[in-house]
Formats: C-alpha cells, sequence, structure tokens
C-alpha cells in the first residue's frame, strides 16, 4: 500500500495562543493537527517530526537537511509522495530550496497556516487535506514542488508570500495558480514554466541580498565584499538598473572574484540589459553580473547558494542562474 509522508517543521500551523500573553507560540505535536482533519485512515500515512521551529528560524542549513531527508525518503517504493507543514514567513524559500535539490517526479507539496488553532477560523487542518489531496492526485506528479494553501496550488518557483494575514496570502503574482482544490478533487489549468535542478551536497552561506533603492551608494556592497561575500543578490530598480556609484562598486566586486546576481525590486516582470546609460543594465552586464530570470531577491539567494556550491566557474554560474526558461527570438 503506498503511504504519503507528512513531515512538520513547525510554524502557525502547529501553534495555540499563551494562555498569560495571548500570543502565538509552538504547542502541537503533527498528530495533534492532523486530529483536526476527519476520515484520516492513518495506516496511509508516516509522520516525521523534523523541527519545531516557527519559520523565522528556519535556515538554509536546515533546508538543506530536509532536502537531504526528502531523497533519502522519497527511494522508498511505497512513498507517494510528501507533505510539509511548515511557517509561511519563510515558506517560500524552502519549497524552492527543494524545488532546485530534490530530483523526483514524486510530488513533494509544502502547507501551512496564516491562524493558529486558538483563533476563529483556524486553517492548518484544511491546507494540510488539501496538501494531502493534492499528493494523490496522479496528475501532481512531475510538476515540481507545490505550494498549496486556501485551496490554491502554486508553483515554488512562481509563489510569494504576498500579505501579511490574508489566508491566500500565497500568490504567484504574474502568472497565476497552477490549479485548485475543489470538493476533495485537484483540477489543473496549467504546467508550470521549465525549471532548474541542482542537486548539491552542501551550500555557500556568504551569499547576501541588497535591495535597491533612490541614491543607492556602494557602502553596503563595499561591506559584503569586505566581509567575505561569494556571492551578492541585488534586487535593481526596474529592468535592473543601479546608480552610477553603486554599479562601480558592483564592477569592483566582480573584479575581485564575488558573483552578483541582478533581479528586481519589482514584483513582476524579468530583468534585461535595455538601457545604456551609467550605472543601467547594460554595463552591469558588460562587467559580468548575472541577469535572473523573473524571481525575486531571497529566491535567487537560495538558487546562487546552491549554484555556488556546485561550482566557482563564473561561466558555470551563468548557465545555472540564468537559465530558467525557454524562449524563441526573431
Amino acid at each position: 500500500m503506498s503511504k504519503t509522508l507528512i513531515i512538520f517543521t513547525g510554524g502557525t500551523i502547529a501553534m495555540s495562543a499563551d494562555p498569560m500573553s495571548g500570543a502565538s507560540v509552538p504547542s502541537l505535536t503533527g498528530a495533534e493537527v492532523l486530529a483536526g482533519i476527519s476520515h484520516l485512515d492513518m495506516g496511509e500515512f508516516e509522520i516525521i517530526e523534523f523541527s519545531e521551529l516557527p519559520s523565522p528560524q528556519i535556515t538554509p542549513k536546515h533546508m538543506l537537511s530536509l532536502a537531504k531527508l526528502l531523497r533519502k525518503e522519497l527511494m522508498r517504493e511505497e512513498i507517494r509522495g510528501v507533505v510539509i507543514a511548515h511557517g509561511t514567513d519563510t515558506l517560500e524559500e524552502t519549497a524552492y530550496f527543494l524545488d532546485l535539490a530534490v530530483v523526483t517526479q514524486k510530488p513533494i507539496v509544502l502547507v501551512g497556516s496564516m491562524r493558529n488553532i486558538s483563533e476563529l477560523g483556524y486553517d492548518g487542518p484544511s491546507n494540510l487535506a488539501s496538501g494531502i489531496v493534492t499528493v494523490r492526485c496522479d496528475e501532481s506528479r512531475g510538476r515540481g514542488v507545490l505550494i498549496v494553501l486556501n485551496n490554491q496550488i502554486n508553483s515554488a518557483r512562481e509563489a510569494t508570500k504576498s500579505n501579511t494575514l490574508s489566508l491566500d496570502t500565497f500568490r504567484s503574482l504574474e502568472f497565476g495558480p497552477l490549479g485548485v482544490v475543489d470538493n476533495n478533487e485537484v483540477l489543473y489549468f496549467r504546467h508550470a514554466n521549465p525549471r532548474s535542478q541542482i542537486p548539491a551536497e552542501s551550500i555557500e552561506e556568504k551569499v547576501y541580498l541588497l535591495k535597491a533603492y533612490a541614491g543607492i551608494g556602494r557602502e553596503e556592497i563595499d561591506f559584503f565584499v569586505a566581509s567575505g561575500a561569494k556571492g551578492i543578490v541585488i534586487e535593481a530598480l526596474g529592468r535592473g538598473n543601479l546608480t552610477p556609484v553603486s554599479a562601480q562598486a558592483v564592477i569592483e566586486a566582480i573584479d575581485s572574484g564575488v558573483h552578483v546576481a541582478i533581479v528586481s525590486r519589482c514584483p513582476t516582470g524579468r530583468v534585461l540589459w535595455t538601457y545604456g546609460y551609467e550605472g543601467a543594465g547594460r554595463q552591469l552586464k558588460e562587467a559580468g553580473a548575472y541577469f535572473g530570470p523573473s524571481i525575486n531577491g531571497q529566491k535567487m539567494r537560495i538558487k546562487m547558494m546552491l549554484a555556488l556550491a556546485m561550482s566557482d566557474d563564473p561561466e558555470t554560474i551563468r548557465q545555472i542562474i540564468e537559465q530558467d526558461h525557454f524562449s524563441c527570438t526573431l
């Protein structure tokens, strides 16, 4: 008999309100969360209590450990797929890490909740149930890691946490959901874009993220370089542009051997070396900066951490960073 593996890492889905402060704190076991779902045959599941961490405490090292656990467990023939319960603050980063690092056709689904068990409308069991239904659907195979909340199915590559409160916080802002869970039935509308896979056995931790702003100088970039950065991801302005002074710092960083990836601080759209003025994207591209696909800075940081663990060759890194879509040109 095939089984669904359920891994609990912590997060609001396993929290309740502290009687004294009223604040949300870890309190529930995985079995207690599952108890909120009716009509479950527990013989069809295996549970792993991976951690009890709020997701701001989840680090890339935890993500790597989780990826290695999944590689091992998914080799078992009886495991049909995996549901991972995770806090929502860093869920998209863990999901994208696993999407890159775990090579499998079996479904991997991340779920969470925006309300704890002490709040009206606790959404943990509903999201967990939708995740289980998604894993059991044959059409979920080969779609990469999925994020399922509020009955919406999104790709780990595309989805981001878009609201601090809403139950439908995880959205693919550019492409929309892959599908929905409706009346315990999974309905897919489309496939996700082609994706990279980086099955690294380690990570490069010295990769930093910087958001550009009007009038940005070079101080932050110089600080990262002086701190021993191996990689820097910059959420640049618009199409991938910086101020002249910060662009000069990027050029010097690249010349010193630091890998620099450019994405946009805009929530949708890709970067491209369209502009040729001082500090613009073409200058950065010609200096050796990598121009990422349309993913946000936190995901690009994850991608670079894995890429730098695989290679330190600039051309190899460029291919890994920039290859994430198919295109045709005239």
